[in-house]
């Protein structure tokens, strides 16, 4: 198979290194130098006075090398701000630009590119991150990582969908949302694809449609090949508000875009090009050693006597210290890694009783309830495009839940999105806030509007419920009145909200603006 050299990365970071010297001159506006860095997986952040770089990880593997240089950067670059994206990826916030050339050309040779993070490219392949360790179909990793060098190939393409993602899902717990991803790949009991395109969220969502069933692991760059000529021929790249796969969907309705893929499909079979993949697979042959761990995060795999510890940070938002602390834990430790989840956490896999247990130690600042884990993006204290800082939100509502004493189960996992663009996943979250302004006397006060009842399940997929506006400062107010309703019940939110779904509402509409 074809990949993209080393060289021709280093040549474009030369281009890169122009552009953004020049950017920080004065002498490039933030528009087009924005349109330009995404390829490079940069964007100067809010005000234009520093720069975030996001490194890409291909389903959300973190090796032991990667979690080192990651570790090494933050300290030879005095990174301040790390976040772990929805799209299993690390971003570095607060960067100058000498630290972002170097740190790009330095991830090469820790095989984390940066190109392609951003823009109008393939962006970070993702998959479920537990998969080989949970007990799902299929172990989806190979083929994640060999679409991810697949992909890389197409970012010098023309006439790209933005956003192109694909991601893997070994079970029905849909977590990366395979089934609503410009590609997804769905692993059945049989060891099979389903395949799902022309999903996605944001401005004008939809759910994939299913333009693959059954389909044998080592023909999905068939697959892969076929979207992109499929967009080429039918998609609207012209026009930037309508440049995503999704909107085919519109165009040419639900069953001719079936048709229409199906038709590319049979093209890139008939081309003779050989897309056959032959995967390495990568078992887990280490053994428990008899010890046993149990305690919040600690999940035992199908590996006897192994575990998962999952750690979730708040909001996603890492202290720099930690990757330097978990890599001098784990770096001795057989067969460990790390796996990135679309939810903003991280788990460590392949650990022994014993082993859990020391890193579980390492892991004590994250969350502790469900409602902790909730998702918000980076926000608008970071993001050009945000309108609501979605991170000041999450901690002023979790400082008000934990001030009020509420169970855990009480509140689910609410997803927040600074603005439309959905990179918090509101649309499909049990309960979701969409950033946003309300005039109240000619005056644009902060407020989100709210959503409910979204679900991502494989075969419950529906979007969340517009009910209406509220304000940002009523907002931890309305969810300590919800807990304190749901903790009365005895009951988990996720049992009371199917009974008392007109209750939530009544709840909400006293804090609807």
């Amino acid at each position: 198979m074809k990949t993209v050299s080393r060289d021709t990365w280093k040549e474009g970071l030369e281009t890169f290194r122009e552009k953004t010297e020049a950017f920080y001159a004065g002498e490039l506006d933030k528009n087009a130098y924005k349109g330009f860095s995404g390829k490079y997986g940069s964007y100067a952040q809010r005000g234009g006075k520093a720069s975030m770089l996001r490194l890409r990880m291909t389903g959300g593997i973190m090796t032991k090398d990667k979690l080192h240089f990651i570790a090494d950067a933050i300290q030879g670059y005095s990174v301040k701000r790390i976040h772990v994206t929805t799209c299993q990826t690390v971003q570095f916030h607060d960067l100058q630009p000498m630290a972002i050339y170097e740190i790009m050309e330095k991830a090469l040779d820790h095989g984390i590119v940066t190109m392609g993070g951003g823009g109008d490219y393939p962006r970070n392949v993702m998959m479920s991150p537990l998969s080989g360790v949970d007990g799902g179909y299929l172990d989806v990793a190979p083929y994640a990582e060999a679409a991810g060098r697949y992909l890389l190939n197409f970012i010098e393409m023309e006439k790209m969908p933005r956003k192109l993602k694909v991601c893997f899902s070994d079970s029905p717990e849909n977590v990366p949302h395979a089934t609503y991803r410009d590609l997804g790949f769905v692993a059945r009991p049989d060891g099979k694809f389903d395949v799902y395109s022309a999903g996605g969220l944001g401005a004008n969502p939809r759910f994939g449609l299913i333009v693959g069933e059954g389909v044998e692991p080592e023909k999905i760059l068939y697959y892969i090949r076929a979207m992109w000529q499929t967009f080429r021929a039918y998609g609207n790249y012209e026009n930037r508000a309508k440049a995503r796969t999704r909107y085919m969907q519109q165009t040419l309705g639900e069953e001719g875009y079936v048709e229409k893929f199906k038709e590319e499909l049979e093209k890139v079979y008939a081309s003779g090009e050989d897309l056959d993949l032959s995967v390495e697979e990568r078992p887990v042959t280490k053994t428990g050693d008899g010890t046993t761990a149990e305690g919040w995060g600690i999940i035992p795999q199908v590996q006897e006597g192994l575990y998962a510890v999952h750690y979730h940070p708040i909001g996603g938002i890492v202290k720099p210290s930690l990757f330097r602390e978990l890599y001098d834990t784990i770096k001795d430790m057989e067969q460990v890694e790390l796996r990135l989840s679309p939810d903003e956490s991280i788990y460590v896999i392949n650990l022994t009783g014993k082993e859990a247990k020391q890193v579980r130690a390492v892991l004590e600042d994250g969350a502790k309830t469900l409602f902790e884990t909730s998702v918000a993006c980076i926000g608008a204290g970071i993001c050009q495009v945000g309108v609501r800082d979605s991170q000041k939100l999450l901690r002023e509502t979790i400082e008000a839940v934990r001030g009020a004493g509420l169970a855990d189960g009480a509140l689910p996992q609410i997803h927040i999105s600074g603005c439309p663009s959905s990179c918090g996943t509101h649309q499909t979250g049990s309960i979701g806030f969409r950033g946003g302004v309300k005039m109240i006397e000619k005056k644009a006060i902060p407020a989100f509007t709210v959503s409910v009842n979204g679900c991502d399940l494989q075969g419950e997929e529906q979007m969340g419920r517009e009910i209406g506006v509220m304000l940002e400062k009523d907002i931890p107010a309305f969810l300590v009145e919800l807990g304190k309703t749901v903790s009365a019940s005895g009951s988990s939110y996720e049992a009371w909200v199917k009974e008392n779904e007109k209750e939530l509402e009544t709840i909400a509409g006293r804090y609807l603006a």
